[in-house]
């Protein structure tokens, strides 16, 4: 079962990184042509629909660590879930320079790590850091082609400190930024080159379609691709194989029927949040906060609930 599930998925994602990169493409390149601006809320609307639903099986998975730690009240996984979510928004907002940079390391591992390692059935003990710097493409690329806008980013998520600024001025006039993507692009040609197979050029495809998005979109649009279409969908395929691994569609409609309770509950936050928020900022502003400090509350719980199954297994 276990080799029919990795076959698929070396076979599926192959092609969805193909399919991906001619989308990214075609896609970015439409839009800078018809110097099309994206609204914020296209890019919300493809996060709530998308991007948050391959972590809303996380409430299975919760049911297996209770059953691991033999607790059988599911409501014990809800309430430690949502205080983290909730311990998360409220740092971010007491100490947002901190939360900020702790997100963006956390992110480039995750991203890293969860678009490699279905390929990787090898341990090298630098694979932690392998990781990270594979993933930190996502932060530094669009620091790299749209400085200026991914700085108005950070302020719009409450980081007023001066002196993160100045220095983030430092490292981008000695081009560090620059020099991080390219070791960014180096480890990934390592991950593809290391052990190759056919199934490993798809890590080349990603990394492309990355920096295709963030040289002609916004960063907020770039990475909003990246994330839906991308990062998440190939995280719903491999749930929807684990469903069913010889069955990729009836796998998809299982998962898709699992998610939506999670996937609501998420969406009704995220708007009664944006409510909140906008009675004191702009309508885009408020959009902005939510995406990003709302999927910092989700990341961290999400990575942790992994991390824990990971280790009892």
């Amino acid at each position: 079962s276990n080799v029919i599930m990795n076959n698929s998925i070396y076979k599926i994602n192959f092609k969805h990184s193909i399919v991906f990169l001619i989308f990214t493409i075609v896609f970015s390149f439409l839009i800078d042509f018809l110097n099309y601006n994206v609204s914020t809320l296209f890019c919300l609307f493809l996060i709530l629909s998308i991007g948050i639903s391959h972590g809303s099986l996380d409430n299975i998975k919760g049911k297996k660590l209770l059953e691991i730690y033999s607790f059988s009240n599911i409501l014990v996984f809800y309430l430690l879930y949502l205080t983290t979510g909730l311990i998360i928004i409220g740092l971010w907002f007491l100490f947002p320079t901190f939360s900020l940079i702790i997100f963006l390391v956390i992110a480039c591992y995750h991203f890293g790590k969860e678009d490699t390692n279905f390929l990787i059935n090898y341990d090298l003990k630098f694979n932690f850091v392998l990781y990270f710097l594979k993933g930190s493409l996502i932060v530094f690329a669009p620091l790299v082609f749209h400085f200026e806008e991914t700085i108005n980013l950070f302020k719009i998520l409450l980081i007023e400190n001066e002196n993160f600024y100045s220095t983030i001025g430092y490292l981008e006039e000695k081009k560090i930024f620059y020099l991080s993507a390219f070791i960014s692009v180096i480890v990934s040609f390592f991950y593809t080159l290391n052990k190759f197979k056919i199934v490993n050029a798809l890590i080349f495809f990603d990394i492309l379609s990355v920096i295709i998005l963030n040289y002609l979109l916004t960063p907020l649009l770039a990475f909003t691709i990246y994330f839906c279409f991308l990062h998440s969908l190939r995280h719903s395929i491999s749930l929807s194989l684990e469903i069913d691994a010889e069955n990729l569609n009836n796998g998809f409609k299982m998962f898709i029927k699992k998610a939506v309770p999670l996937t609501l509950m998420t969406v009704i936050i995220y708007v009664l949040g944006i409510y909140l928020l906008s009675t004191f900022y702009t309508f885009d502003e408020s959009i902005i906060k939510a995406i990003f400090i709302g999927l910092a509350s989700l990341t961290f719980p999400h990575i942790l609930l992994e991390y824990l199954i990971e280790k009892n297994e």
